[in-house]
């Protein structure tokens, strides 16, 4: 049986080089979503596996730093927390910070800690940092339970402004994504970035306004407060579900904005250097 291939039927692929910046495909990225839940799942696995309290880790975290919130900024230093019960005016914010400290940490170290994976299979290298910032979903789920509960202890009643929780979730996830494969990126070319993380993390969170209120700054200072993504993300939480009043909506569109820029910033610089992971790492 004779068989003959009509090459001019066939449909014509040209290859070209990404550019001095790479290239922002997506597409990859949809074509590989199962690869993305499988990691993501391995990640909350590995996380809980052979620990003796398992979930209570998500609780435990942001509960014992909200009683020494509580104890020092509120009861000593008499923070004000803008009519809310101290307590729980710290526990809103923890639980956006905790979802971003957390996806920041473990998508920045993500790269490396994959190595056998990236230098022997193709796939999207974005998918790493990706699916270990949405293991982080998880730990907040939990969270926000908790935060639930104390909100019916305390007689706080939900609001409308509920219903945009799902955008100060999005915004948060938004700039862990950016951080982080910045971070990645940077820490595969430089070992040296992942002792860093701790102390950004650290010298984050004092300045994103958890312990205190951004309404302590006067006008045009608390909008340029909103250069810190995470400010517009822990006062949008708080009004969103504490019933406080109006958020500085500049500082909101400015935190916004420079999460947006981030991550498109990140996603070009991530496409560049993603041509090399493999020999680097």
């Amino acid at each position: 049986m004779n068989t003959t291939i009509d090459f001019e039927s066939l449909p014509e692929i040209c290859i070209r080089p990404s550019g001095r910046w790479g290239s922002v495909n997506l597409k990859d990225l949809w074509a590989y979503r199962e690869l993305v839940l499988f990691l993501t799942w391995r990640d909350i696995s590995i996380r809980y596996k052979q620990t003796v309290l398992g979930v209570g880790w998500a609780v435990l975290q942001p509960v014992f730093t909200m009683l020494i919130f509580s104890l020092f900024f509120g009861y000593l230093g008499k923070i004000p927390s803008d009519g809310i019960p101290y307590p729980i005016f710290t526990f809103c914010a923890l639980l956006p910070w905790q979802l971003f400290a957390y996806a920041l940490a473990e998508s920045a170290n993500s790269l490396v800690a994959n190595q056998n994976l990236i230098t022997k299979v193709y796939f999207p290298r974005m998918i790493i940092p990706l699916s270990a910032t949405l293991a982080g979903l998880v730990d907040f789920a939990i969270a926000f339970v908790i935060l639930m509960v104390m909100m019916v202890f305390y007689r706080i009643p939900l609001t409308p402004a509920v219903l945009t929780i799902p955008f100060f979730v999005l915004l948060a996830l938004i700039t862990a994504i950016a951080a982080g494969l910045w971070l990645s990126a940077l820490n595969v070319e430089y070992r040296d970035v992942r002792y860093t993380i701790p102390f950004l993390t650290q010298a984050w969170m004092y300045l994103t306004p958890i312990a205190y209120s951004s309404s302590l700054l006067p006008g045009v200072w608390r909008t340029l407060y909103g250069i810190n993504p995470l400010a517009g993300v822990v006062e949008g939480f708080r009004w969103a579900l504490l019933g406080l009043a109006q958020p500085a909506w500049p500082m909101l569109g400015l935190s916004a904005a420079i999460s947006i820029i981030m991550l498109f910033s990140g996603i070009i610089y991530f496409r560049k250097m993603e041509s090399s992971f493999a020999d680097k790492i």
